[in-house]
């Protein structure tokens, strides 16, 4: 199948680019593989803990094996230690995508993180503003000291249209926007639909993988878990304990868990199974935000007996939709 710049209703030649999406242990990492294989693609990784260094097992990096040659790209990449924003993330898989169709080949974004996936699809700007440092530490103490339900109540008052994306755990969004509003003075949903109004310079298509049968994907999470323990995740989450690199590690599911037992506090089979829990309740939060974006086209995995009929369906929707 050709994948050259189809025109869209506004007549404008975009390039064609690929997403597959879904809850973590949902099949991405093998559907993204095999689509790369079928068209000549290369993938461009979409998981916010996937391009630290080191953080392998807990983040599911896809092995060799499993990358079976396609090249796979923002993968492993950052020191662990390393903050990382989301408009970086954009700039770079940006620069990737350009790099890929100059080779004749079709980007494919995977991933599960889905603030990652939308920000760089529908081309959100984000604005760099300087913040206070002093107010962000009034902020912070704050938190330690009161809890977020403070500050959430303060933002509600300033901004109730942002509290309506941001939920009251939400300890990061909850500071940024009122670090932005404190140095604009201006509404920090206000400046966020700005960065929302720009055309995307991309055609793309996203598939979603789903389950509708929650217990499919609930079983499946759980066999991974256990097979990540066989693989190393203990060794691996001691390493960055020891190190003390938590600063990023400690977003990771599996790691933070894990601290309890190293602690002597907790049984490691205790905590074993609260990385399952929490690798469910992730896998809600990731289905919650990717059922907000109508132009998925969701592939109920458990419709289909075999891996090759998943793949089929996919390349059925991909030629539906480039025959628009």
């Amino acid at each position: 199948m050709s994948f050259e710049d189809k025109n869209n209703k506004n007549n404008k030649k975009k390039p064609f680019v690929l997403a597959v999406v879904g809850p973590t242990a949902s099949g991405k990492t093998w559907l993204g593989v095999e689509l790369a294989k079928i068209y000549g693609g290369e993938v461009i990784s979409a998981d916010s803990i996937q391009i630290y260094k080191g953080l392998d097992i807990a983040s599911a990096k896809p092995t060799q094996e499993e990358m079976q040659g396609i090249p796979h790209h923002l993968i492993d990449f950052l020191g662990r230690d390393k903050p990382f924003s989301v408009s970086e993330y954009v700039n770079l898989a940006n620069e990737k995508i350009r790099d890929i169709l100059s080779r004749g080949k079709l980007p494919i974004v995977v991933g599960g993180t889905g603030l990652y996936v939308d920000s760089l699809l529908d081309n959100i700007k984000f604005i760099d503003i300087e913040c206070s440092p002093d107010y962000r530490a009034e902020l912070e103490k704050t938190v330690r000291t009161q809890g977020n339900g403070v500050l959430y109540e303060e933002l509600m008052k300033k901004d109730p249209e942002a509290c309506e994306s941001i939920h009251v755990n939400n300890t990061v969004r909850i500071l940024r926007a009122l670090e932005v509003i404190n140095a604009t003075g201006r509404k920090f949903s206000e400046i966020k639909a700005e960065g929302r109004s720009h055309e995307s310079p991309y055609d793309s298509l996203i598939l979603g993988l789903d389950f509708v049968d929650r217990s499919i994907l609930y079983d499946r999470i759980n066999r991974r878990v256990d097979d990540m323990v066989k693989r190393g995740l203990v060794q691996e989450a001691y390493e960055v304990w020891r190190e003390g690199n938590l600063q990023t590690a400690s977003k990771a599911i599996g790691y933070k868990e894990l601290i309890p037992y190293f602690s002597g506090e907790t049984s490691l089979e205790d905590c074993i199974a609260n990385i399952k829990q929490q690798t469910r309740h992730y896998a809600k939060r990731q289905l919650t935000w990717f059922r907000k974006n109508k132009r998925i086209r969701w592939i109920i995995a458990e419709d289909f007996s075999q891996k090759n009929e998943i793949s089929e369906k996919s390349q059925k929707t991909i030629a539906n939709y480039r025959n628009l």
